[in-house]
């Protein structure tokens, strides 16, 4: 009895180390795995001076001042403005803005991207309390301005960050920018535990406008607008109460083995050796494309059950009826409202915000706040998305629980897109703080057409001409304007 008695107590403290040794390993793999979150704790946009605005009266001067365009360009980007959805508030470059686009200098570009890290770092680190020597890592994305040292150098320097953070520097990437940037700090934070790591986006607007007269090269010029953003991520457990969103998935498409979308988006030199950024007649093909990739690996991870039976069930339908598809392909036929609040898209034009809402039968509020983007700050490229989402925070749209998607398009060609879920209700108004009440506007006719109709009447181009003999070189080149010197 008594040998019984041991066995049965060796039993019990074996059995017993096995249960708290398993209780252990749980508790560890729980402990990794909440460790691994992404949560983004706060983003700042960028919002220039009001010396930096471009308004009607601006913007038509900048364009006429381009001493290369012949009528017809000029008709085709005054066209252009006036159906781009680019309001009378958004922001240019010092350089554009004193007249200098022709002759941009190095300094000008450095200047531009200085003054947008300095206020939106600045803010960051004011907002979230979190100091300079806390940082882990810095990851900076700015596509079209590379120079020794780099940007994320230069913050480095400027807030003193430790000598052993780790630095990642992207380039070339396109609007589709910040969330390949989220995807690399998501992919940090599962490897190291308890890190922060500061993202900076934004695009150098200075030192590459387009002074040429290449139709597929002056689409830049109308749209793209100087913007940044300046974010803070961590997987520190603490901060799970602050932190605004969590990240629950992202998906990154790229189809740049196809040719067509390879080369339909790409920073080039025009016949006159002018360089600008090319925009090619294929690039919806490519965008819609990408974009149905893109969505046919996102919909399973973000949708409920019930509504990707349905989709199949649908598709079982339709196979064994043998009806004909009726919709192009990249239109989605699933209701993503089903697993979706929120829709953050990017203001990469008119266009580009019609045919997502269209494919993904999104209604006119779920694509407000990219509508009111683009009126407000243009294409800021890709930190476009971040403007957004501060548009839906301004409006106290984002609820606790809330689910954001993002979706983006880049050169290359890219289709990133991920999925947010919001920790809290939140209210901070940011860049919009000055104007979110006047959103949506009554109007948001664009005030070019008014102000520049002439360029349609022939013998109001000649009259304008010449009392502004400074833009003959408008209809210098035009074949029916030959007597107009004569004249």
């Amino acid at each position: 009895m008594e040998i019984l008695g041991r066995e049965a107590g060796t039993m019990f403290l074996l059995s017993s180390s096995l249960m708290i040794y398993g209780l252990f390993l749980l508790l560890k793999l729980w402990n990794q795995r909440r460790g691994q979150k992404c949560y983004l704790v706060d983003y700042v946009c960028y919002k220039p001076n009001d010396d930096r605005k471009i308004p009607t009266a601006m913007a038509g001067d900048i364009v006429l001042r381009n001493k290369n365009l012949g009528l017809p360009e000029l008709k085709f980007l005054l066209r252009v403005i006036v159906n781009s959805g680019i309001g009378e508030d958004t922001y240019g470059p010092k350089n554009i803005i004193e007249g200098r686009e022709e002759s941009p200098t190095l300094q000008d570009g450095l200047d531009e991207m200085e003054a947008c890290y300095v206020a939106t770092l600045d803010e960051l680190f004011r907002k979230t309390g979190v100091s300079p020597q806390e940082i882990d890592a810095l990851v900076v994305n700015v596509c079209m301005i590379t120079t020794p040292p780099s940007i994320s150098a230069r913050i480095v320097n400027r807030y003193k960050l430790r000598e052993d953070i780790k630095v990642y520097n992207i380039s070339g990437m396109g609007c589709s920018a910040s969330l390949i940037s989220v995807d690399l700090v998501e992919h940090l934070l599962k490897s190291h535990s308890k890190m922060k790591v500061l993202v900076f986006c934004s695009e150098s607007i200075a030192p590459n406008w387009y002074s040429g007269r290449d139709k597929s090269m002056l689409l830049g010029n109308c749209l793209f607008r100087s913007g940044g953003c300046s974010m803070l991520f961590t997987n520190d457990p603490s901060f799970r109460h602050r932190a605004k969103l969590t990240l629950k998935c992202m998906v990154r498409t790229h189809i740049g083995a196809d040719d067509d979308a390879f080369n339909c988006c790409m920073q080039k030199e025009d016949d006159s050796g002018k360089p600008g950024i090319h925009l090619g007649k294929n690039l919806p093909k490519a965008a819609t494309r990408a974009f149905f990739e893109n969505l046919r690996t996102l919909a399973p991870r973000i949708l409920p059950l019930r509504e990707i039976f349905l989709f199949a069930m649908n598709k079982y339908l339709q196979r064994i009826k043998g009806t004909k598809e009726v919709q192009t392909e990249g239109t989605a036929k699933v209701n993503f409202k089903a697993g979706v609040n929120h829709f953050c898209l990017h203001t990469g034009g008119a266009a580009v915000i019609e045919g997502i809402g269209r494919s993904m039968g999104l209604n006119q509020y779920d694509l407000e706040p990219a509508w009111m983007t683009l009126h407000r700050f243009g294409n800021t490229s890709a930190s476009s998305l971040w403007y957004v989402l501060c548009y839906m925070e301004a409006k106290k749209r984002l609820k606790k629980k809330d689910r954001v998607m993002m979706i983006s398009f880049g050169a290359g060609f890219k289709c990133n897109s991920c999925l947010w879920e919001v920790n809290r209700d939140l209210d901070d108004a940011g860049a919009w703080a000055d104007c979110i009440d006047n959103y949506p506007p009554k109007s948001t006719a664009n005030p070019y057409m008014e102000a520049y109709g002439w360029i349609h009447d022939n013998d109001a181009v000649v009259r304008y001409v010449k009392e502004h003999p400074q833009y003959e070189s408008i209809i210098a080149r035009d074949p029916q304007f030959a007597g107009f010197r004569e004249s």
